[in-house]
């Protein structure tokens, strides 16, 4: 049996690169980061406050660039809300 290949940070995007294509899709950096931003201050406001809606429509546009660099395949979220909103989001 072989050593599965390491991939670092710099592997999938280097220093000097701010965004990297992944099949068909252009992903910055940060984007990751971003989603869990906005993932925590969406999943610590009611549903009736008026910024969820801003935070829901930031986290639905991020849910492709995931999917294309493989996140929602390997982690899932905890929240519930959040994760009934990616699967509407994948319909």
């Amino acid at each position: 049996m072989t050593d599965p290949e390491v991939t670092r940070a710099h592997d999938v995007l280097a220093d000097a690169h701010d965004h990297a294509r992944f099949g068909a899709s252009t992903i910055r950096k940060g984007t990751v980061a971003a989603f869990v931003a906005n993932a925590r201050a969406w999943s610590a406001l009611p549903a009736d406050d008026e910024r969820a809606a801003s935070l829901a429509a930031e986290l639905v546009a991020a849910a492709p660039a995931l999917e294309a660099i493989g996140v929602l395949e390997v982690f899932a979220p905890r929240d519930r809300r959040l994760a009934a909103l990616l699967d509407r989001a994948r319909d």
